[in-house]
């Protein structure tokens, strides 16, 4: 509790109003994570029941990344030359989830899940500019706070929903589940847009086209920006092996069930609920690099750890451990790379930064499946460790932001 408290009177601080964004966004964002984690907690049926191989499962997650990465970009230029019309464009990420996993469990072909699996990346390039930025814009003073708290609604959702998903699969066919997913995802999108329907009818006008290509062409170059982005990317391309093969290691090659899978993906996460407030506040006060570089490490050395570790408790250990900066660190990095931009190139910022990364890790699940057929599973969990402490090395040079200190 004494460390949480300075990070909840800094909460007190923002004002109702804010506050009250700062719940609908979040809570917006438990919806984006329900249909994410989805993901993983289904690879393992498609796989059985179409007789998918190992690059094919990495082609899914692969095309998922791909489209993320791609329209990341126009998505944050939109959404920054749209500000007001920001939530029916954060509505839209909910409804293309929700009708990409619909089409998985009523056409379930190859070809067509290549397409499914790319909505759900557009939906997740469609929310993540919009809603960073405009956290971003509202806390300037508690950026990687704010970005935290919106995370635990993701973390709080990465938690729950691989229970509940699991859990339905061992009760009803995976190809109801997946088709009834259209309406959680009508029904989340339009509560979020009703929430947020009179929030962004204050923002500025957007600059034209031309000063906002010239913002974006500076921050292309700008080193600290590429630096932060780069080791990122490292860093991104172990998390995104190790959600693609940590399930199918869990279910294919140690037999779980799908409810243990889900628990097991739960616990990939329930810790962050905790460490992402805490990290957050940390971050803004004694910098990012201090925050960002053990954390590196300490991740890319549990990430070796699923290689030896024995099934049962010291798995669930290892894995509950990877929850404290699985999806934390991806919350301070955003905030460090949004440090370098001007507030109206927030979302284009955070659009930029993940085209540059999704170009690098869109081909890591196809790499990790090749690898796998040739070495076996565990040495996909080696090359997610290396990844990341090479991104751990790539920070060490960088002039990052370094904190309030208040």
């Amino acid at each position: 509790m004494g460390k949480l408290h300075p990070w909840l009177a800094s909460l007190r601080e923002l004002g109702a109003g804010r506050l009250k964004f700062l719940a609908v966004v979040t809570g917006g964002h438990f919806g984006i994570h329900w249909f994410q984690q989805i993901f993983p907690v289904i690879l393992p049926s498609l796989k059985a029941q179409l007789g998918l191989s190992d690059v094919q499962v990495g082609a899914l997650s692969s095309a998922r990344q791909l489209i993320n990465g791609a329209m990341d970009l126009p998505c944050g230029i939109l959404a920054d030359s749209l500000a007001r019309r920001r939530a029916p464009l954060l509505a839209s990420a909910l409804l293309a989830m929700g009708v990409g996993y619909s089409l998985m469990g009523l056409i379930p072909v190859f070809a067509l899940l290549l397409f499914a699996s790319g909505l759900i990346g557009l939906g997740t390039a469609l929310w993540h500019p919009a809603a960073a930025a405009s956290l971003s814009n509202s806390f300037p003073e508690r950026r990687a706070t704010a970005l935290s708290v919106h995370g635990m609604g993701a973390t709080v959702s990465d938690t729950v929903t691989p229970l509940i998903a699991g859990f339905a699969l061992v009760s009803i066919p995976w190809t109801y589940f997946l088709a009834l997913q259209i309406f959680p995802s009508l029904i989340i999108a339009l509560l979020v847009w009703g929430g947020l329907a009179r929030q962004f009818g204050q923002e500025k006008s957007p600059a034209a086209l031309s000063a906002h290509l010239r913002g974006v062409t500076a921050l292309a170059k700008n080193s600290t920006f590429l630096g932060i982005t780069l080791a990122t990317s490292f860093m991104q391309m172990g998390r995104v092996i190790v959600i693609t093969f940590l399930p199918i290691y869990l279910q294919e090659h140690l037999g779980y069930s799908p409810f243990a899978l889900g628990v097991y993906i739960a616990l990939l996460h329930a810790m962050g609920t905790v460490s992402q407030p805490i990290m957050g506040h940390l971050s803004d006060r004694f910098g990012r690099k201090a925050v960002l570089f053990p954390s590196f490490i300490t991740i890319g050395l549990l990430f070796a750890l699923l290689a030896v570790a024995a099934p049962g408790i010291p798995l669930g250990l290892v894995v509950g451990a990877i929850g404290l900066f699985f999806y934390t660190l991806l919350n301070i990095t955003v905030a460090a790379t949004m440090d370098v931009a001007g507030s109206e190139l927030q979302a284009t910022t955070y659009g930029l930064s993940s085209l540059l990364m999704q170009i690098t890790t869109s081909p890591t699940p196809m790499a990790a499946g090749w690898l796998i057929g040739i070495y076996g599973i565990h040495s996909s969990f080696l090359v997610a460790a290396a990844v990341t402490i090479v991104g751990a090395l790539l920070l060490l040079p960088l002039k990052l932001f370094r904190g309030s200190k208040g």
